[in-house]
């Protein structure tokens, strides 16, 4: 196969200043702006965390000045890093980009020095009691992500997740979903997106046509939802019609298989599924982007080409993170050129990337310019917009709102110390336990020492004294779990891993109390072995939610005294 070149820019381009038509591009600069790349929200090559998906800064220059690709998608790195970055990446655009993050939880979520938002179903849980209080919480959520969004110049909020997680085993959406249930998940996404649109920045239901009723992860294996066509309108459906109605720009696909829709293609790769249902039927005309495309319920079975023809022939305006963009680039100019793929199709996507960005950029046109936008200076970063004590406080009210508390642990003491048990699936990667997160350093004030374990082999197990009992070595312990969704490895082992400390504990008579972060599936499970303890419950596993349940579960001791273990 030979792959079509990717020409230059028309001349009229850089000087015309102004968004071009889009029957003024190359072919191969029009698909380019169907096409979205991952990057590193760090400044430095030598900090980037996933090398095999992250372009470096080489890599990512060549693909927005020479390939003119549409968008960015950014993960990691602090806000104040992704400021600058936006505006190094707008300043080599010659079209100004659409850049975008998963930020369903708030942007500090994936940008460290923003506000870390519990996920969406706290506000579940904030309904059970007050729904009209959730509702004021989601679009206070919506408008606050977005503000934070756009101070560092993110103008693509990839949320809200509109599923229903009515399936508890659920290793993808989970507790990112407003609930399980239709009426709640409708209301509450249509809050989140009126709170959003007070700022101009696109918002993005996901995953299409429903990713709740699944227990297969996306990322490694390609789901199946069996359900009939009345079921998918009366339950998966709903959600993204509320959507479509509140004015969501964007609904992101879901790598799954619905044979009632499409006995062939995933929902991804169908224009019976895309066009048919979602544009047709549906009556969606904003933009269309796949969920990504590296993910393996796609790539293993379709590549990284033949999946972005495929994607493009169903509907889909974006291309999210190809593997390689530059070969997806010049398949889909193949695709063109061979008469797979009408030309008129590709002008329709770049149509609505069009109309997308100049929602999204208002700040580059200046009164009166119309389409005006190059050779203008990106929006100015707005550190000072990020974090503010409002918005922090919004993020504590709603863990408040949403957390359980029953009864309270009775500290150890200088005599008689207790071990402090936090289990988590990955030490090392574990962002929310720095040195002085309160679920390290608030129970070594009730003579709690820390005890790290998790299922990598830091303290896999509890000690044995030789005659298969774990009970010896054991003292009075507060066990903390952190344990939600885990996309790629699921939360099996974490869940087998705590149980056995629990029941261990129990046998031993030295469990004193247990706090968990995080899923309300785990709690569920795992509630058998300390319900008539002091226990606590909180959706968020943020530092902040940490240091508002340990204080209410171990109130603060007469001493206050911390040990050098944490102040050296």
């Amino acid at each position: 196969m030979t792959w079509a070149t990717v020409n230059d820019w028309p001349s009229g381009v850089n000087t015309s200043a102004r968004l071009p038509v889009p029957e003024s591009l190359s072919l191969a600069k029009q698909v380019a702006q169907m096409v979205v790349v991952r990057a590193s929200g760090h400044l430095f090559d030598h900090e980037i965390r996933y090398p095999a998906w992250e372009a470096d800064s080489a890599t990512l220059t060549r693909y927005v000045e020479e390939l003119g690709v549409g968008g960015v998608i950014l993960l990691g790195g602090s806000a104040a890093e992704v400021g600058l970055k936006t505006q190094v990446l707008q300043g080599q655009a010659r079209i100004p980009l659409l850049i975008a993050a998963d930020v369903e939880e708030g942007v500090g979520q994936r940008f460290s020095g923003a506000t870390w938002f519990p996920p969406p179903m706290a506000l579940s849980a904030v309904a059970d009691r007050d729904p009209s209080a959730a509702l004021a919480y989601a679009e206070a959520f919506g408008a606050a992500t977005a503000a934070e969004a756009l101070a560092i110049g993110l103008n693509w909020v990839l949320a809200p997740v509109v599923d229903i997680n009515n399936n508890s085993a659920n290793p993808v959406i989970n507790v990112r979903a407003f609930g399980d249930g239709l009426e709640r998940v409708s209301a509450l996404t249509q809050a989140f997106i009126r709170g959003a649109q007070t700022q101009p920045v696109l918002t993005a239901a996901k995953h299409f046509p429903g990713h709740g009723d699944t227990a297969t992860d996306s990322h490694l294996d390609l789901p199946v939802l069996p359900h009939s066509l009345d079921r998918l309108h009366e339950l998966e459906l709903a959600p993204f019609r509320a959507a479509i109605a509140a004015g969501v720009d964007s609904i992101m696909t879901a790598h799954l298989k619905i044979p009632a829709l499409d006995a062939r293609l995933p929902a991804t790769l169908s224009p019976a599924t895309l066009t048919g249902l979602l544009r047709q039927e549906m009556g969606f005309d904003g933009l269309i982007v796949t969920d990504a495309l590296i993910m393996g319920a796609i790539a293993n079975t379709y590549g990284p080409y033949e999946a972005a023809v495929l994607a493009v022939e169903a509907g889909a305006d974006v291309l999210l993170m190809p593997g390689d963009p530059a070969g997806t680039i010049a398949a889909v100019v193949e695709a063109v050129n061979l008469g797979r793929i009408d030309p008129a199709r590709i002008t329709a996507s770049v149509e609505r990337l069009w109309r997308a960005k100049q929602k999204a950029a208002p700040a580059l046109l200046p009164d009166g310019a119309g389409h005006a936008w190059e050779h203008l200076p990106p929006p100015p970063v707005n550190l000072a917009a990020v974090a503010q004590p409002a918005t922090r406080q919004l993020a504590a009210d709603i863990l408040t709102a949403s957390m359980t508390v029953q009864s309270q642990i009775a500290p150890a003491s200088a005599a008689t110390p207790g071990d402090n048990i936090v289990i988590v699936d990955d030490v090392i990667g574990c962002r929310f336990l720095e040195r002085t997160a309160a679920a390290l350093t608030w129970p070594q004030r009730h003579h709690y020492h820390l005890k790290l374990v998790d299922t990598q082999g830091c303290q896999h197990w509890p000690q044995d004294n030789g005659n298969g009992s774990a009970e010896h070595g054991l003292r009075p312990s507060l066990v903390q779990i952190f344990v939600r969704g885990n996309p790629f490895r699921g939360s099996a082992q974490l869940l087998h891993l705590a149980t056995t400390w629990l029941e261990a504990l129990q046998s031993a008579q030295m469990l004193r109390g247990v706090v968990i972060y995080g899923s309300p599936y785990a709690l569920d499970q795992l509630r058998f072995y300390f319900e008539q303890l002091p226990h606590g419950f909180t959706y968020g596993q943020m530092p902040l939610a940490q240091s508002l349940i340990l204080p209410t579960l171990l109130p603060e001791p007469l001493t206050t005294s911390t040990s050098r273990e944490f102040t050296d």
